[in-house]
Order: C-alpha cells, then structure tokens, then sequence
C-alpha cells in the first residue's frame, strides 16, 4: 500500500472531495487520516488513508484511533449535557454543592456553566506540578480542586487547555455518581457505536495511531499568538497553561499517556467517531441529547480576546462557536465543534443537519483547524 491509496467512498455528488483529501497528503504533509461526514444521520463520506506508524508498516483504517487532543472537550461537555438532561446537574449552581473540596481557594460561586464557557480563571495549576500527576485520575482532580483561579471567576474569558477535562469530569462524577468511562461507555459510545474514547485502551478498536509533527510546517491560518506569549512569559497564566506540568506536551504515544484519563486532551477517536457525534447533535431530533440543549450547546454564552488563545473566540456550552477565520469556519451560522491541536476537528451544523470529522496522525503548531481541515470543509461546502 502506498500513502496515496485512498481507500473509502463518497455519495454521487460528493466525489471532489477525494481530490482534495488526496491533496492533503500531496502538499499539505499528511502521512495517515481519515474524514467522515454524515448528513440527516447517514455517513455520507468516510475517506482515509496512510499508515498508522512511522515506519509505515501498519495501514491506517477506517476505524483507526488517534488522538485528538482538545477536540476531546467537546464529547466531554456533551456528557455534561447529557448529565443536566438527567436532571444531575443544573449548569447554575455552585460546582461546590457537588463537590465541596472545589469550594477552596475562592472557587465557592463558581458554576458549571463558567467550566463549559471558559470563564472559570481555572486555566492552570498556579504552583509547580510533578510530571506523572496527569496519569493520576484522583489526585489530578484534587489538585484542580484546591487551585486558585488566575483571576476573579466570571470576569475575562480564558480557555483551559488541561483542566477543563479534570473540573468538568471531576465534577460530572460526582454529580451523577459514576465514573467517567462509564458516563461515556452508556452515553455515547453503546448509543452511537463509537470506536474510541478517552484514553486509548479498552475500546473498540484497537488500532491506535502514533502521532507526531508534520515534517514541513503548513502556512498557520492566523498568527500563532500563544508561541509568543509562551516565550514573553515563561511564568505566566498562557505558559503555565500549556507546559505545567511538561508532561502535557510530551509523551503522547505513550502507554502511560494512552492508559489515563485526561478528558481534555487524550481523547483517541476515528473520523467516524467525530461524525457520527455531530451528525447526532446536528439532526432535528437527536437521539443523545434533547433538542433544548443542543440548542444551549450551541448558543453564544461568552465571546471575546481569549486570555490565554491570543484571539478572538466564542464558546457555547462547552462547545467553540463557528467564527469568521478561516481556522474556525465550521458549518453554517449555527455551527459548533471543537478543533484539536494539531489540526483534527469534529463539528455540527445543524441547518443542514450535518456532522463532520476529520483526525490526522501528523500534527500541525495551530490549535483551532489548519490547511488540510480548512481545505476539506470549503469542499465539502463548496459542493454542498
């Protein structure tokens, strides 16, 4: 097999879009991706190609596991949903009051929604952390818990690149009184038939691709404002964010990174997954969330110059708002998802009730979507 056997279909009228994936590992780097549409809850589109490791020995299938890194918040927050659905959680009311150790350090007013919108101030661990920490479920949670916000919660907009998954999920635990896996397992994964899941061990598939940097830079889609942020200030709230502990940055094909639970980052899915997630929430009447909610999912509920992405961006509930960048031009005026650094995406636009997924094993320096998603959805749309 070579890197250029594309493998997959496309529905009659969709056929451009093999040209345009296949020029993703032409001339924007690819070396092994998938990308899946559904549309009025068929998949229409499931497309990959590459191998699973760098050596190229493995092929890359369609239900192949990578990680997605951040895209993992959004299958998070739909749990968060699915637990207000419940009548579990009220997105209003004091974290605390399901979990009183979250109370310290001034977090006491805090509420799940201020999680969901990244207006929390919990971006990051104030004091130096050990390396091994985010392996450890509990004892991540409990650090989380007696962290004091970087600033008055409520007051800016600042997204939380790692400790969105260990607040959030701490807090769903012990709201609904399950585990985490097992929210996901009875929620999603057994409804919708997905692959993957947090972690990358004990799933469905088993095929797991290693990922890594692509080998030539893509031209970024805007400024890579956090780079710089990081380098001006090595202590401060962006740095601190994104590399402490080191850990968080390093050793994503390991089997300790593989084997935890870090629902914020680790989250290891096929394009499929992605798909079939947002398909779901893009129909009229979606099977794993109320409409209502969906709804609330996608309704604007802060917006401005994040503090720690160094740009302009909307959150609903939990879920990036579609933007008017290029590198966030997901679906229509109603669109929602969730980019992954490095460049996976996974998105709903519910007007044309249509999911999309794309995950790629070779990963790009842009946190929100780059060349090859970018140059996928304007096909997809261009045909549409």
């Amino acid at each position: 097999m070579t890197l250029m056997e594309i493998h997959g279909f496309c529905a009659p009228g969709f056929e451009p879009l093999y040209d345009t994936f296949a020029e993703n590992f032409r001339h924007c780097g690819d070396t092994g991706a998938a990308f899946a549409v559904r549309q009025h809850g068929e998949l229409i589109i499931s497309l990959w190609a590459g191998s699973v490791d760098r050596e190229s020995r493995e092929p890359y299938t369609e239900d192949t596991l990578a990680n997605v890194f951040s895209s993992s918040k959004g299958v998070l927050a739909l749990l968060a949903l699915q637990q207000v659905a419940a009548c579990e959680l009220d997105l209003d009311r004091p974290v605390a009051d399901y979990w009183p150790e979250f109370a310290a350090a001034g977090k006491e007013a805090v509420t799940p929604r201020q999680l969901l919108c990244h207006r929390a101030g919990l971006i990051a661990f104030r004091e130096k952390v050990a390396d091994d920490l985010i392996y450890d479920w509990a004892a991540a949670c409990a650090q989380v818990a007696a962290t004091e916000p970087w600033w008055t919660p409520g007051s800016r907009q600042g997204y939380s690149p790692f400790l969105f998954g260990w607040s959030l999920g701490g807090l769903l635990e012990r709201a609904s009184g399950q585990s985490l896996p097992e929210l996901y397992r009875q929620g999603l994964a057994e409804p919708l038939g997905l692959d993957g899941g947090f972690g990358a061990l004990g799933h469905k598939s088993t095929r797991i691709a290693d990922v890594g940097p692509l080998k030539k830079p893509l031209p970024e889609l805007r400024e890579n404002a956090v780079g710089r942020a990081i380098k001006e200030e090595r202590g401060g709230p962006v740095a601190m964010a994104f590399t402490n502990p080191v850990s968080l940055m390093m050793g994503t094909n390991s089997r300790e990174w593989r084997g935890a639970v870090i629902p914020a980052a680790n989250g290891h899915f096929s394009a499929r997954d992605l798909a079939a997630i947002y398909g779901d929430l893009a129909l009229d009447a979606p099977s794993c969330l109320p409409a209502e909610l969906v709804r609330e999912a996608g309704r604007k509920q802060s917006r401005g110059q994040d503090a720690i992405l160094q740009a302009d961006v909307g959150f609903g509930a939990g879920f990036v708002l579609r933007g008017s960048s290029a590198d966030l031009r997901f679906g229509g005026p109603r669109g929602f998802g969730h980019p992954g650094a490095g460049g996976s995406v996974g998105f709903a636009d519910p007007e044309r009730e249509l999911g999309c997924g794309y995950v790629t094993t070779r990963l790009g320096q842009s946190l929100f979507m780059d060349r090859r998603s970018a140059n996928l959805v304007e096909q997809l749309y261009g045909v549409l």
